[in-house]
C-alpha cells in the first residue's frame, strides 16, 4: 500500500509529539505578534507563548469560535500582510458574514502535499485519471483536490458540479479511474448510469474519494456494488484548510489525520473538557503550519472520536471516526453548512419583519432538497397572486445568495407551520439518521433516503 510521505505519516508518536511542539510554539508566537484577536485572548489569561513547556498546556488556551472568524471579516485574523497572500477562499451560510481564508505560497505547497497524502491513501497514483465533481471557485473543495492530484502527477478532469449526463459521458470517453464527489452525488451518478443503460463494468473506474457530507457504511456498500469502486471517506473544512485534513486509506478503518500539520482534540461540547481516545465529542483543531490563517483550538462543531492505534496500512497518524453530527444548529445540505437562523435574518431583511418560517430538508433520489416554508398574511395568501409570485422569486434569490444553495420557496397560510415534529427549532429534517458500526467496530451516522417529497412552489394551504 503506497504512502506519499512515509517519513511523516509513519513516524513514531514520540517523534510526532516533538514536531508538533516545535511547530505549535512557532504558530503561537506568530499569532501573538501579528493577530490582535489572539494577542488579546492570550493577555487575558496572562499567557506568553514562550512560557509553554509541553503540548498538554495547549488545553489551557481559549477556544476560537466560528463567530470569531465572522467578526474578523474579511482579513482581521490574517497573520501576514495581504501582499503575502496569494490565494483567498471563502464559504457562506454558517454565519452572517462569509468565512474568509488566506493562503501564502508556502500554505499552497503544504495544502497540495496534504491532499496528495489523502489521495494516495485512497489509491490514486500518477497513472490515474481523476474526475473532480466538486465546486470550483471560492469554496475550497474543487481547487484543493485539483492541486493535490496534480502534485501526485495524476491527470485531472475538472468537471465541477452538475450536468450528470455529461459527467457520465466524460467518464466513458476519458477513461476516468478515480471519482471525487460528495457521497450523495456519487449515488446520483450511479442512478443516472442505470437509467442510461450503461454497465459500470465497461468503465475504467477503480476508486471513489468522497467528502462534504455525512454518509454511511450502507451507502458505501451500495456505491461499491453499483460502481465497482473502492470508496473512501475524507474530511476537511474551509476554516482549517479545505480537503486534506484527514482521509481514509484502503483499509477503510477511519480517516488518517495529518497530525504533523494539525493538533486535534476531542472535548465535551458542554464543558470543554478533553475526552479520552475513543470517546465521541466535539473535534477541536489547532493549525501548526499555516502561515496566512492560523487558528488556535478552533471549535469545528463536528462530533467524532479519535483512535491512536496504528493502522494495518503502516501509518501511525491518529484516525478520525466518521462525523456523527453537529454540536450546533448547522445543517449540512449538498456539502454546504447552513445555520437556520441565517435564513430567518434574510427573510426579515426582505419583508421588514421576521415571519414564521421553517426549513424542510428531504432527500429525493439520493440528493438533499431544501424547502423554505414562509407564513404570509391572509390577504396576500388568498387574493394577490401576482404579488405572491414576485415575493417567491425575491425570497428564493435572496436566500440563495445568502446561504450558497437555491431552495424551493413555499408561501403558506398563517398557522400552517407545525413545530411538534421539528428536529431543532425552525427545522424539519426528514433525512433519517441512526448509528451503524464501521467494519472494525467504530460508529457512524446512518442516513435513510426514503421519505416523501415536498409540495410545489407557491402558496400552500394547510391540510
Amino acid at each position: 500500500m503506497r504512502i506519499w510521505e512515509p517519513e511523516y505519516e509513519c513516524m513514531s508518536r514520540d517523534e510526532l509529539a516533538q514536531v508538533q511542539f516545535e511547530r505549535l510554539q512557532s504558530t503561537l508566537n506568530r499569532v501573538y505578534r501579528n493577530v490582535a484577536f489572539y494577542r488579546k485572548q492570550f493577555n487575558a489569561i496572562n499567557f506568553e507563548p514562550g512560557d509553554m513547556n509541553d503540548l498538554s498546556e495547549l488545553e489551557a488556551l481559549p477556544f476560537t469560535q466560528s463567530q470569531d472568524i465572522s467578526d474578523a471579516y474579511p482579513y482581521d485574523l490574517f497573520a501576514v500582510p495581504l501582499r503575502e497572500v496569494v490565494r483567498v477562499h471563502s464559504s457562506s451560510g454558517a454565519t452572517a458574514k462569509p468565512i474568509v481564508v488566506g493562503y501564502t505560497r508556502q500554505d499552497l505547497r503544504s495544502w497540495s502535499q496534504l491532499v496528495a497524502r489523502v489521495l494516495t491513501a485512497g489509491g490514486v497514483t500518477a497513472d490515474d485519471v481523476i474526475q473532480v465533481t466538486l465546486n470550483y471557485g471560492l469554496l475550497t473543495g474543487g481547487l484543493g483536490i485539483h492541486y493535490g492530484a496534480e502534485r501526485i502527477g495524476a491527470s485531472v478532469l475538472p468537471t465541477s458540479v452538475g450536468r450528470t449526463d455529461r459527467q457520465v459521458k466524460i467518464m466513458q470517453d476519458y477513461r476516468t479511474t478515480a471519482l471525487v464527489a460528495t457521497p450523495s452525488y456519487a449515488l446520483v451518478i450511479a442512478d443516472r448510469m442505470e437509467k442510461m443503460g450503461i454497465n459500470p463494468r465497461t468503465l475504467s473506474l477503480k476508486f471513489a474519494l468522497l467528502a462534504g457530507e455525512p454518509w454511511t457504511e450502507a451507502m458505501r456498500k451500495d456505491m461499491e456494488e453499483r460502481l465497482y469502486v473502492k470508496a473512501t471517506d475524507n474530511y476537511g473544512l474551509s476554516e482549517i484548510m479545505g480537503p486534506g485534513v484527514s482521509g481514509e486509506c484502503l483499509c477503510q478503518a477511519g480517516m488518517h489525520l495529518n497530525e504533523d500539520h494539525f493538533i486535534a482534540e476531542v472535548v465535551d461540547p458542554a464543558t470543554g473538557e478533553r475526552l479520552e481516545p475513543g470517546k465521541v465529542g466535539e473535534l477541536i483543531i489547532t493549525t501548526i503550519t499555516k502561515e496566512a490563517f492560523p487558528l488556535v483550538r478552533y471549535r469545528t462543531g463536528d462530533r467524532c472520536s479519535l483512535d491512536y492505534s496504528p493502522c494495518a496500512c503502516g501509518r501511525t497518524l491518529a484516525r478520525m471516526g466518521r462525523v456523527l453530527g453537529r454540536t450546533d444548529e448547522v445543517l449540512i445540505i449538498k456539502g454546504v453548512n447552513i445555520v437556520p437562523s441565517r435564513v430567518g435574518d434574510i427573510l426579515e431583511e426582505v419583508q421588514g419583519k421576521r415571519p414564521a418560517y421553517q426549513l424542510l430538508v428531504e432527500r429525493e433520489k439520493n440528493l438533499d432538497k431544501l424547502t423554505v416554508l414562509v407564513e404570509v398574511s391572509e390577504d396576500l395568501f388568498f387574493d394577490k397572486m401576482r404579488e405572491q409570485r414576485a415575493l417567491v422569486d425575491t425570497l428564493r434569490k435572496e436566500v440563495a445568495d445568502g446561504i450558497g444553495i437555491t431552495p424551493r420557496m413555499l408561501l403558506v397560510e398563517p398557522g400552517t407551520i407545525r413545530r411538534e415534529e421539528e428536529t431543532t427549532p425552525g427545522v424539519l429534517d426528514r433525512r433519517r439518521f441512526a448509528s451503524q458500526p464501521y467494519p472494525d467496530g467504530g460508529s457512524c451516522a446512518l442516513g435513510d433516503p426514503s421519505y416523501p417529497a415536498s409540495g410545489l412552489e407557491g402558496p400552500q394551504r394547510k391540510r
